[in-house]
């Protein structure tokens, strides 16, 4: 079932709504004499608000992506385009999400702030999709569905068809959340997207670009979506600041492509240092620049390297994660460090079982 419209799934009071237009929409043009938006005269550039359809930064990220501009939403985070998904298809009290558990919590957090109901679809034992459990879960009210992949923390790329057959299926929204993707030597699902108007990705500059600091997320989708993202957004939801970090790094391609081979080769290294150890009962396949590992104790394992200054994420009480401490994957010093500091947790605990 192709959906080849969606405007019947916005919210009416959305298609209704008039959107504010700001002076940066009325006119962007340059060496013009600005006094239309009770700016500050002095302090330049900063003085001025920027341009709030970030068309030169849409426009490289268009030439590096393929994606056309008119296909393109940059946020502050992929969290704004979560939260203005859900306020754009789901009524308040009425409707549903369907997520996967485990999977990236803002999902959640964004429907429970809407007041919109969220249906959790429990992985399979080995973190994989089952699309007729997640199909069957649906009812008229759901509005959209999340997949994560790579997902958060299982650190899994989903299987593709069974993407496609959700989004084929499904009636309604399908955001699929590739934060992770470069780390996957895959292109994800976006070759798929020129066919499907329900379907949504979101990207980042957060992990691969190492620019977390500044906020700024995509998302790729069908124009008529991203029309109404950019109706319901706050006026200049991306600064100035992050737009520039943002251009100068795109021009430092080859940089960004380093640091991904760099985190995959010690993504490598970890992962065959910790199968080695007592303490560890599994490390799970990564396609993400962390690492989802299994051990014996995990939390005495988390306070003792609490206590070394080296934090990791405890999962132990998320859905399938019993056991389980998520690792970024961080330098090789940082990385080298990391195990040691587990070896010697490993060894204390192999002298107290023989003692």
């Amino acid at each position: 079932m192709a959906i080849t419209d969606i405007t019947g799934f916005i919210r009416p009071n959305i298609t209704k709504l008039v959107p504010y237009s700001s002076a940066r929409d009325e006119y962007s043009g340059n060496d013009a004499v600005l006094m239309d938006a009770n700016e500050n005269p002095y302090n330049a550039p900063f003085n001025r608000y920027p341009d709030p359809l970030q068309r030169k930064l849409k426009q490289e990220i268009s030439n590096i992506s393929g994606v056309n501009t008119r296909n393109l939403f940059l946020g502050n985070g992929s969290d704004e385009a979560i939260d203005l998904l859900i306020r754009a298809f789901c009524n308040p009290g009425i409707d549903n999400i369907i997520v996967i558990d485990p999977t990236y919590g803002m999902y959640e957090v964004c429907a429970k702030i809407n007041d919109v109901q969220v249906i959790k679809v429990l992985l399979n034992n080995d973190f994989s999709l089952d699309p007729e459990k997640v199909l069957s879960s649906a009812s008229e009210n759901s509005k959209i569905i999340f997949l994560c992949s790579p997902n958060n923390p299982t650190s899994n790329l989903l299987k593709e068809s069974d993407i496609l057959e959700i989004i084929e299926r499904f009636n309604g929204i399908v955001v699929i959340d590739e934060a992770y993707i470069d780390f996957s030597g895959t292109k994800g699902i976006l070759p798929f997207l020129p066919d499907h108007k329900n379907m949504v990705i979101l990207r980042t500059f957060s992990k691969a670009w190492g620019l977390a600091g500044i906020r700024l997320g995509m998302a790729m989708a069908d124009y008529e979506i991203i029309t109404v993202l950019n109706k319901i957004k706050y006026p200049y939801n991306v600064n100035n600041l992050s737009q520039e970090l943002a251009l100068k790094s795109i021009k430092k391609m080859k940089l960004k492509e380093k640091w991904v081979k760099s985190v995959l080769e010690e993504r490598n290294i970890m992962a065959r240092s910790l199968e080695l150890l007592e303490i560890v009962q599994t490390v799970y396949h990564s396609d993400a620049n962390f690492l989802l590992v299994r051990f014996t104790n995990a939390k005495s394992l988390y306070d003792y390297l609490r206590q070394q200054k080296f934090i990791v994420r405890d999962r132990s009480k998320v859905s399938l994660c019993s056991g389980c401490l998520r690792i970024t994957i961080g330098t090789r010093y940082e990385n080298r460090e990391l195990i040691k500091h587990i070896r010697n947790f490993n060894n204390k605990s192999k002298n107290n079982k023989q003692s």
